[in-house]
C-alpha cells in the first residue's frame, strides 16, 4: 500500500480564525468547501491541515490517510474485521473514501482522489 500523505483534521466552530492562524503559520488554503478548509505548505503540498465546522453533527475524522488504491485498502480493513463507520463511497468533491476507527477510537478517513483511483484500474 502507498500512502501518499496524513493529515490532521481538526475540529473548529470558527472556521475564519483558524485559517488566519494557519495562514500565519506559513500555510495556504488549497481548498474550501464551506464546511472544510485545506491548508496547505504552499513549498511542500502534501503537509496539510484539514480544518473541520464543528457545527455540523455529521461524523467527523479524526485524521486523514491519503492513499493510492482506497478500494485495496477497504478491502484489507474490511478483511481484518474493523469497524467502518463510514461506508466506501464516491463524493462529489471528487474523491472515493471511507472512515474507520482505530483500536484507540480515533476516526480514519481513508481517501484517494477519484483521478488517481481511475488510473490505477
Amino acid at each position: 500500500m502507498t500512502i501518499r500523505r496524513a493529515t490532521p483534521d481538526i475540529r473548529t466552530t470558527d472556521l475564519a480564525t483558524s485559517r488566519e492562524f494557519y495562514r500565519s503559520l506559513g500555510f495556504h488554503e488549497a481548498m474550501d468547501l464551506g464546511w472544510v478548509v485545506i491548508m496547505a505548505s504552499p513549498t511542500n503540498p502534501t503537509a496539510q491541515v484539514l480544518l473541520f465546522s464543528s457545527d455540523t453533527e455529521e461524523l467527523q475524522p479524526d485524521m486523514s490517510v491519503e492513499v493510492e488504491d482506497v478500494d485495496a485498502v477497504h478491502a484489507t480493513m474490511t478483511a481484518a474485521g474493523a469497524d467502518i463507520v463510514y461506508p466506501l463511497r464516491d463524493e462529489p468533491w471528487g474523491v472515493r473514501r471511507f472512515f474507520v476507527r482505530d483500536p484507540s477510537g480515533t476516526i480514519v478517513n481513508v481517501v484517494s482522489h477519484r483521478a488517481t483511483a481511475a488510473a490505477n484500474e
